[in-house]
């Protein structure tokens, strides 16, 4: 039998084999060729590889995958791989990974005999054909690593290997001009007390394109507009974020009318102090306050979800005390449309939905719950006692309405991902296949939080409906949910841990819930304050609301920390939430621009005009036109004279409503709530039955005018009253009389008058 000599050797700075003897066995020579040394025999029989520095498959090899998009959802790393391989989404799971590329394929991804032959190579460099077209350029630094990994024998992965700890970015926020340039360096930092220098290795993104963007090699470029922007860098499962801030205008060209007295006024405020100082940082002219009409208009419709009646505007438009924005904002929320209205939104997030039942007998429960929501609201029930009573509901929906809450909410997925969009406005749906993407959240927090609802029971119900009714929600003596990549049986937790008890005699709900609570949690008070804001001012200072993490920062971190503090201070009391933000200085303002502001989306320096919820406009129509709306009910009609803002859920019939963007209630996100144009929407306000029907009543305002002694100029200003809420202009009565004048049939006049200022901007939108 003749020997087989291998010697390690180098060529072009790659390992080779040279082979002397005699071969008789080409076959076991061939399989010895072609495996994987071990990292220990690379060191010893490569001298090439020792000195180099060692390249951990963790720590170095997993970012390069990342740089190069290997992992990314679009390729690789999606739940199914691309054309039969398969890595874990942006190299969460190391240990699968290295499997996937050494291991799977019977090892045809590397050649340790000639490593850069390795198809794992030839296909990134595009030597030979891939998919994803080219990634790497031979000799990039990228390409090098994973070179000198194959050269050493391809390591695997090993708990006492370093890996990095933290990355930071340098600078960590800067102010720029527009048109400018910075290089961010990026460093990362090891467990084993080292650093390195990964700018070039680093992944970026800027979370607003359009103001800065940012290349492979960390240089950033600003566009020619101003505004805020946040840069996460990202190395191995690392990252930081850069804050950016780049003016509208330089200090030279700042216009302010901000006078000194308005000035000192805010930065006594302690909310307002912090949207002045934003204003000063981005160099924006605030829009001028906004006009006494305007103003009732909008605040009565934030918080009552109604126009104002013709009585109520002319009061404030004659009132001449000073505090009277302040008053009138105490008075309307002691309107009971303020907790219908309310009571609506909640009712959205807490999924309570009446559709997709296979018994009539759903609508009680869902109408009950409905209620629960309205007097909570009305009784200004503290919002943590609102929450906590939800959350740990016990019994039958007949004798404690929150427990239908579970009849909707059912499952692993809809507990976690229901609880932490709607009460930490998180986004864990991510998380639940693999670590979240963009923030240090991972599947054991996932599951933890689906454990804390584990043993939550349920017996009795209609056994023919498709989610029991009169269900009895009771706590099981034992329940436990499964991670299910590792199998492992998680204990309950809130995100970040510690583990809760989960004994039979204790309920995992309430510890959770004392947990969420607490005055320094970072996400049960930063979200309803949130809100908050974002429903008086069309926007949150996080946004979306339901998004909050490192890498989605908050465009004024000091406003949101003032009012979350104000909130935790004041016993989660939502009513002070209310005023505090419907009193700012910015919801005070006007939508028009001025030249400095009107590029901005995120500093609140004019307001922002939307269109009315689908619910708030069907009532406008009601009210302006005289006529109440009928709806459908189980057991014939709903009473009449109900608002559509009091409906107990989306089941009731109504196209107008569906048109213009009731939610289904499927989710706790309130984007399921569409306020886009759309031409269905068109559609229905040229040709509605329903609008039409009101129109022409002959007990509806057009009637009423057309019948009343009142000259065409006093109906003008009576209909401008009810449906702009404003005296209309001098100039709008001549056009409006004239028309009128000009017809024959005074009834059918008026239907087009009022019809032609009701599909007006101005009346569809809160302004």
């Amino acid at each position: 039998m003749h020997v087989c000599l291998i010697q390690p050797g180098t060529m072009y700075g790659a390992p080779v084999v040279r082979l002397t003897g005699i071969l008789l066995c080409p076959v076991i020579t061939f399989l010895f060729l072609i495996r994987p040394l071990p990292a220990e025999d690379a060191a010893a029989k490569n001298p090439a590889a020792t000195e180099q520095n060692d390249v951990y498959f963790a720590r170095d090899v997993v970012p390069a995958l990342t740089k190069l998009g290997c992992n990314s959802g679009g390729c690789h790393g999606k739940s199914t791989g691309q054309n039969g391989f398969k890595l874990s989404l942006l190299g969460y799971g190391p240990t699968e990974d290295y499997e996937a590329i050494v291991v799977e394929a019977r090892g045809r991804r590397l050649f340790p005999a000639d490593p850069s032959q390795s198809l794992l190579l030839r296909k990134a460099t595009g030597e030979t054909p891939h998919g994803g077209g080219q990634r790497v350029e031979v000799d990039s630094d990228d390409y090098r690593v994973l070179l000198d990994w194959i050269s050493a024998g391809a390591p695997a992965p090993k708990p006492e290997d370093p890996f990095v700890d933290k990355v930071s970015v340098t600078p960590d926020q800067s102010v720029l001009s527009t048109s400018d340039h910075l290089q961010l360096q990026v460093t990362a930092h090891f467990s084993d007390g080292n650093s390195r220098d990964v700018t070039r290795q680093a992944v970026y993104e800027s979370n607003e394109p359009d103001v800065a963007e940012v290349d492979d090699m960390g240089v950033l470029s600003t566009s020619d507009g101003g505004g805020l922007f946040a840069v996460m860098v990202r190395y191995g499962e690392k990252f930081a974020v850069f804050h950016g801030t780049v003016p509208f205008a330089p200090d030279e060209q700042k216009h302010s009318s901000i006078t000194f007295d308005l000035k000192e006024r805010l930065e006594r405020d302690p909310v307002d102090r912090h949207l002045l100082a934003a204003w000063n940082r981005l160099g924006i002219e605030p829009s001028p306050p906004a006009d006494d009409a305007t103003f009732v208009r909008r605040v009565t419709l934030d918080i009552c979800g109604r126009l104002p009646r013709t009585e109520e505007v002319q009061a404030y438009l004659d009132d001449p005390h000073p505090d009277k924005q302040a008053r009138l904002i105490d008075r309307l929320l002691d309107d009971p449309g303020y907790a219908s209205y309310f009571a609506l939104k909640w009712a959205d997030i807490l999924q309570n939905r009446g559709r997709g039942y296979s018994t009539s007998k759903q609508r009680q429960g869902t109408a009950l719950f409905a209620a629960w929501i309205r007097d909570a609201i009305a009784d200004n029930l503290p919002y943590d006692r609102f929450v906590a009573e939800i959350l740990t509901a016990t019994g039958s929906q007949e004798t404690n309405p929150p427990t239908v809450w579970y009849r909707t909410v059912r499952t692993e997925q809809e507990y976690v991902e229901s609880v932490s969009q709607a009460f930490l406005g998180v986004r864990l749906q991510c998380a639940q296949c693999h670590h979240h993407p963009t923030e240090q959240l991972s599947q054991d927090d996932y599951y933890g939080l689906a454990a804390v609802f584990s043993r939550v029971g349920r017996k009795g119900g209609f056994a023919d409906a498709e989610v029991p009714t009169n269900e009895v929600i009771f706590l099981k003596p034992s329940g436990e949910t499964i991670q299910p990549r590792t199998g492992e049986v998680m204990s309950p937790r809130p995100l970040g841990g510690p583990d809760f008890s989960n004994s039979s005699y204790s309920d995992p709900r309430h510890e959770f819930v004392h947990w969420m609570i607490a005055p320094d949690n970072p996400y049960f008070a930063q979200t309803m304050a949130n809100r908050i804001w974002a429903h008086f001012l069309g926007r949150g200072i996080i946004h979306p609301i339901d998004d909050a993490r490192s890498t989605n920062p908050p465009s004024n971190p000091a406003l949101l920390e003032a009012l979350t503090q104000e909130f935790v201070a004041s016993g989660y009391d939502v009513k002070h939430l209310i005023r505090i933000c419907a009193n700012s200085y910015a919801y005070h303002l006007s939508m028009v621009p001025t030249a400095s502001n009107a590029e901005d989306r995120q500093c609140f320096a004019r307001f922002s005009p939307r269109r009315l919820p689908a619910e708030v406009l069907l009532d406008a129509f009601s009210d302006t036109l005289g006529v109440p709306t009928k709806f459908p009910g189980s057991g014939g009609e709903f009473l009449t004279g109900t608002r559509a803002i009091d409906l107990p859920d989306e089941a009731v019939d109504s196209n107008f409503l569906d048109v213009f963007g009731r939610p289904a209630r499927s989710s706790a996100c309130e984007c399921e709530r569409v306020d886009a144009p759309a031409l269905g929407q068109a559609l229905e306000l040229v040709s509605s039955p329903l609008i039409q029907e009101k129109l022409a009543s002959p007990d509806g305002f057009a009637a009423e005018l057309a019948a009343g002694s009142k000259s065409h100029a006093e109906n003008v200003h009576s209909a401008f009253l009810r449906i702009f809420s404003r005296p209309p202009r001098p100039e709008e009565v001549a056009v409006a009389v004239d028309f009128l004048e000009g017809q024959e049939d005074a009834s059918t006049a008026y239907q087009s008058l009022l019809w032609s200022l009701l599909a007006t901007n101005e009346f569809l939108f809160n302004h």
